[in-house]
């Protein structure tokens, strides 16, 4: 028997029902189906799902990210267009089931010993001898020979001889209805523990989603799921030392909530680190209070290795802040701004009050985040960073740096830990926020001066900008902010520049001090963005300015050298009102050497790049209480153990198919005067050189025929 491609014929006077049915119950419209959800299968794995809508604008820009949201490509395994070619490949694969498995059930049965003598001429593997035995003799020997190696065995006596039908590998044909019913069986479980069940209880029970914000306990019974949910996937944050029993169940256009049977207490969160820095485990210890029955039971959940409790599995997914208070440090980017220090909470946030802001600018502090470890890349790109040397050739780094694993990186890792860092907004009155993260500590970036790093970003898919704030002898960025403050006096910049002329220029020449006083005065004005009548306002400062006033007042010819020129005159003048701010706050003066040197190159870089720094002031992390929360993702999948069924029929029944041959064997037995003529032949779903010895090794131990 062959399986038939064609769908069901019914009997019908319509010719549109007759073609429908045959149509969907056919072959061919299944393997079309399962064609379409490999290709939107493969486009939800290369596209990532459920991403902001603002990440897909700006991969593919507005008309094609709108096209793509319309067609629901951002969220394919939940689209309803996916799901109907799912529920429609589950009826079309059944039908294929219903309409061949009672022809393969009834072809099990059947021997087919009523063959026809004549017809065992037309089978290529065919042969004959004659037996020294009488043909019942003959036949039973067969018989019993085939039923030891295997074979299913049905003798036929009929008036003229005895037909000796066998067969073997018939566990082939129980492989199509496997692995078409592993398909029927996978699809199914995927819509169970799918968004099926979720939007059937939307659709049924009169739930809806979620959009607005606020606490999980406000949320009003229409947004939320009962315990007894067959199926549901959802994310559940507990910080430690709370307790949480509401999921979250993220969707398309808002959120809807799953109440759980129980509550899960965060006892303690354990993160471990490898010596570099990078985290090895992550694992909660908590506590599972029953509602139904006040029942407490402890358990540890880590990575991979989940807790089940009343049929809902609980994974570590991932973790987040639960709360942490932070201190807070502003530090004064203008001279509007005074500083001051602000106490507040990871998610919570303030209002800056006037006075602190600048001008009468009212901002919003939004505490986002707080990280504790920072692991950074500070590795050069460059190998060993000796460059090439003829001289330094090391052919086995170079063969090891080019063969290989392909993941393995050519370029060298050095991985530190930074230290904490804190992220948050300043949001306008307008409601325009930009995004902050500032490192607690210095961090030496490879020049030897010790940096404070302030990032910014304006909105959150661009990457961080930063300023480099030079470390003092202190490692604080007292140093760089009392320059800061002595670069906006218009009285210290005199005293600056009148220290810079009385040492740069020998007494017996006023006129000379004259002009470098001039020069200096200018530069250093162009350089603190003063107006001509020394305040500074809204006028650009920075090496920015200085190089403007260059190019609209000196020839070309002439604008390397005046430059170099100005700068050194910049640097010798910023360098004495460093000492001048140093003798205002009582500290020592600054020693000339390497690292002061270091130190004044690097200030005068962000003193120059603060010109643009976007806010009045940054926020630099003082102090904090960390409190940790994990995230946990809560699941009941009963359609988990029916996919674990449809994956072992698929292996049987794909195995069984490939590797296991049907044959059927036939030996046709008739009397030669007191002995027997022996007529064999033998039929096989596919022909192999395993069929061809099979036969070669039959022939010669049933009938002892020759090649």
């Amino acid at each position: 028997m062959s399986v038939s491609t064609h769908g069901l014929r019914v009997k019908t006077r319509s010719p549109v029902v007759r073609a429908a049915v045959e149509l969907l119950s056919s072959m061919r419209f299944s393997i079309s189906l399962l064609t379409i959800i490999c290709i939107a299968s493969v486009i939800g794995t290369v596209l990532k799902q459920h991403e902001p809508s603002s990440n897909y604008v700006n991969q593919f820009g507005p008309f094609w990210a709108e096209v793509f949201a319309a067609v629901n490509l951002y969220s394919v395994y939940s689209a309803w267009w996916f799901l109907l070619i799912l529920a429609f490949l589950v009826i079309s694969t059944s039908l294929c089931i219903a309409r061949n498995t009672p022809k393969i059930l009834a072809d099990l049965k059947v021997y087919k010993e009523d063959i026809r003598e004549q017809s065992l001429q037309a089978f290529g593997h065919r042969a004959e001898a004659a037996l020294d035995e009488g043909p019942e003799a003959a036949a039973r020997r067969v018989g019993k020979t085939l039923a030891g190696g295997g074979w299913k065995v049905r003798l036929q006596q009929r008036s003229n001889g005895w037909m000796v039908a066998a067969k073997a590998g018939s566990i082939s044909k129980l492989g199509y209805i496997a692995a078409h019913s592993a398909i029927v069986l996978v699809c199914l479980g995927g819509l169970l523990d799918g968004d099926l069940v979720v939007r059937a209880q939307m659709w049924m029970a009169g739930k809806s989603l979620y959009t607005g914000g606020g606490l999980i306990a406000d949320v009003k019974p229409q947004h939320r799921l009962p315990p007894g949910n067959l199926a549901f996937r959802g994310n559940l944050l507990v910080a430690e030392g709370q307790q949480a029993s509401t999921a979250v169940i993220n969707q398309a256009n808002g959120i809807v909530l799953q109440d759980l049977p129980f509550a899960v207490e965060l006892k303690k969160f354990i993160v471990e680190y490898y010596s570099t820095g990078m985290p090895k485990l992550f694992a909660s210890d908590v506590v599972i209070h029953d509602k139904a029955t006040g029942q407490s039971t402890a358990a540890r959940i880590e990575v991979n290795h989940p807790f089940k409790y009343d049929g809902v599995e609980i994974y570590q997914s991932s973790f987040d802040d639960g709360g942490s208070s932070v201190k807070l440090q502003a530090l004064p980017m203008n001279a509007a701004t005074k500083p001051f220090q602000i106490e507040g909470v990871i998610g919570g946030s303030s209002q800056l009050t006037k006075g602190q802001g600048e001008g009468n600018d009212k901002l919003t502090l939004e505490y986002t985040g707080l990280r504790v470890i920072n692991v950074e890349n500070f590795g050069d790109g460059s190998g060993d960073g000796t460059g090439t040397d003829v001289r330094k050739v090391n052919l086995r780094a170079s063969l090891d740096a080019s063969l290989g694993a392909a993941n393995k990186s050519a370029t060298n890792k050095a991985l530190r830990n930074v230290g904490p860092s804190v992220t948050y907004r300043l949001r306008d009155a307008a409601g325009q926020a930009r995004e902050f993260q500032n490192y607690m500590l210095p961090v030496d970036m490879g020049d030897g001066v010790p940096v404070f790093l302030l990032g910014v970003r304006d909105t959150p898919d661009e990457p961080y900008r930063y300023l480099r704030v030079p470390a003092d002898d202190h490692s604080s960025m007292d140093g760089f902010l009392q320059l800061r403050a002595a670069l906006a006096d218009p009285m210290l910049r005199e005293e600056a520049v009148r220290r810079y002329a009385a040492q740069a220029v020998d007494p017996s020449k006023p006129e000379l001090a004259r002009q470098l006083a001039a020069s200096a005065s200018r530069a250093l004005n162009l350089f603190a963005g003063a107006a001509s009548h020394g305040s500074v306002d809204d006028h650009r400062g920075g090496l920015q300015a200085v190089s403007d006033f260059i190019e609209a007042n000196v020839p070309q010819a002439e604008r390397a050298r005046a430059g170099e020129v100005l700068i050194r005159i910049l640097n010798g003048t910023l360098f004495e009102l460093e000492q001048i701010a140093r003798e205002r706050a009582g500290l020592p003066a600054l020693v000339p050497g390497e690292k002061t040197q270091g130190f004044m190159t690097q200030a005068v870089l962000s003193l120059s790049d603060a010109q643009l720094y976007p806010a009045p002031m940054a926020f630099a992390l003082k102090d904090f209480t960390q409190v940790q929360a994990s995230v946990f993702q809560v699941v009941r999948a009963p359609g988990k153990n029916i996919v674990y069924l449809g994956c072992a029929l698929l292996i049987f029944g794909v195995f069984s198919m490939l590797y296991v041959r049907e044959r059927r064997l036939w030996v046709w037995i008739t009397p030669q005067g007191d002995k027997a003529h022996a007529t064999m032949a033998l039929s096989t779903n596919r022909k192999t050189m395993d069929g061809d010895r099979e036969f070669d090794h039959l022939k010669h131990k049933l009938i002892g025929a020759k090649d």
